[in-house]
């Protein structure tokens, strides 16, 4: 049987955590300053205030007033949270308060105590939020006391019906370790110049998702982007071929793409790569399916103006919602994002073909990270979605020895289709040509292929030529043998 969870606020978060927290159990949410640790536990009780739950707040350090204000600026319920307020106020500097007999820790803890116990009593809360439970240190004159201390503050929470989540100020001068081992849950929210993630390494009582996610503070709050797990994620669909709508470039492929492969438009800087991809998109417009353009190289009104000189008409497909342009900025993207971004297509808007443009730009979003662990995860979760994923490979040369792709991704494609720049006579020319093809069979010759204002136009077999591959091809002249045999 499932268990009951109780939602955290945060979409991405209930994923990790395989729909939520389970209730009446406690929670460290550890991180350095300014890592996220109070918004997480703003959305924690926002949560709780949607659905009527009695809230409390318990603040050690920064002042109710503030922390309210700032809820409602992320425009979370401020108002419905009740406060316990034990930050020191400026009373206690103007007065200079010193203790001369016994010591702060013995001086301070039982009042601080009883104020907890009455608001508790009072209130019964469902969900408490304690910033931050180091605090508490200072109130104990060595490790022992303090252990035993917070595990029976905590104890008596639970006793009375709340869950709990409190923070820790966690360095390494002064390690959490045994806030870890007493709490049911450990949430680690981190910050580096590659930008901001979330981890979780203990959930008790429940099975969660691995790994570190990327998150990112808005104003709005916290958004937190699940690494894709493939597998969790599975549509059943037809495998049928797509059409391209270029009856020469279907016969190559033996009828088109098949629905929920990936394929590979590989090829040198502008030799067609993306006006052909495209060009699936346009029948599939045809047929009022939805296309995804992710453009990482090019603005959204250069792809237009360059399909629409075409015959590709790209605006009005984008107003009858049959096609998406979406530019990416990769360095302002991590993987995650970009995943969650696809996934949103795909889930909410039925999106049937993807096309990425290019696998370079993609790259540059993983900032170090390796990139055929990323792109395989995201190719999959498509494929097992009946999505049809077009990637678009660009080749560092233009002419010379063939390779199908520079980092190492040919394995996870099931159609290969290249495109090769020919110098015939002193004029540049294209070539096309299909190097691998799960599903079905294939043409094995090589096509000449000329976009024009009319569209993508594919020629007849090049039967004639050779060297094709290299980029200086040949004629061979076939009426002397004829003659011969004749």
């Amino acid at each position: 049987m499932s268990q009951y969870r109780l939602s955290t606020g945060i979409k991405g978060l209930d994923e990790i955590l395989h729909g939520g927290l389970v209730p009446q159990r406690t929670y460290l949410v550890r991180g350095q300053p300014g890592t996220g640790k109070t918004t997480l536990g703003l959305h924690f009780l926002d949560a709780g205030a949607k659905i009527g739950e009695k809230l409390l707040y318990i603040t050690l350090g920064e002042p109710a007033e503030q922390i309210s204000t700032n809820a409602e600026a992320l425009g979370l319920d401020g108002n419905s949270i009740t406060f316990l307020d034990l930050s020191p106020t400026s009373v206690f500097f103007t007065e200079v308060q010193t203790y001369d007999i016994f010591s702060p820790a013995e001086v301070e803890r039982e009042p601080t105590t009883q104020q907890i116990i009455q608001q508790v009593e009072a209130l019964k809360p469902q969900r408490v939020f304690l910033d931050a439970m180091t605090q508490f240190r200072y109130l104990s004159s060595d490790s022992f006391q303090f252990r035993k201390q917070v595990l029976s503050f905590l104890r008596f929470l639970l006793e009375s019906g709340a869950t709990v989540l409190f923070t820790s100020e966690c360095s390494e001068t002064s390690p959490d370790d045994d806030l870890q081992f007493m709490s049911d849950g450990v949430i680690t929210l981190e910050y580096a110049p590659i930008g901001r993630s979330i981890s979780v390494s203990k959930f008790r009582g429940s099975d969660f998702r691995k790994g570190c996610h990327s998150m990112r503070l808005t104003d709005k709050g916290m958004k937190i982007f699940p690494r894709l797990q493939p597998e969790v994620h599975k549509q059943q669909f037809t495998v049928k071929s797509l059409s391209s709508g270029v009856p020469e470039l279907d016969e190559l492929l033996h009828g088109g793409l098949e629905r929920g492969t990936v394929t590979i438009l590989t090829g040198p800087t502008g030799v067609g790569k993306t006006t052909l991809g495209t060009q699936f998109m346009k029948e599939a417009a045809g047929r009022g399916e939805r296309s995804v353009i992710y453009a990482f190289e090019e603005s959204e009104d250069t792809l237009l103006h360059r399909s629409e000189s075409v015959n590709i008409p790209v605006s009005v497909m984008i107003e009858r919602g049959t096609l998406a342009v979406i530019p990416v900025e990769p360095l302002h993207f991590t993987p995650d994002e970009f995943a969650s971004l696809v996934r949103q297509e795909v889930e909410e808007n039925a999106a049937k073909i993807v096309m990425i443009d290019s696998i370079s730009g993609y790259q540059l979003s993983l900032r170090g990270e390796d990139v055929v662990t990323h792109l395989h995860a995201l190719c999959k979760y498509l494929q097992n979605m009946g999505v049809t994923v077009i990637l678009v490979n660009e080749m560092g040369h233009i002419t010379g020895d063939f390779q199908a792709t520079e980092i190492g991704i040919s394995y996870m494609a099931d159609n290969i289709i290249f495109l090769r720049y020919l110098e015939i006579k002193g004029e540049l020319r294209k070539a096309i040509g299909v190097l691998k093809k799960r599903l079905s069979s294939f043409e094995k010759t090589l096509r000449e292929m000329d976009i024009t204002r009319y569209g993508v136009k594919v020629g007849q077999p090049l039967t004639r030529l050779r060297g094709i591959l290299k980029g200086t091809p040949e004629w061979i002249d076939t009426s002397r043998k004829d003659d011969e045999q004749g």
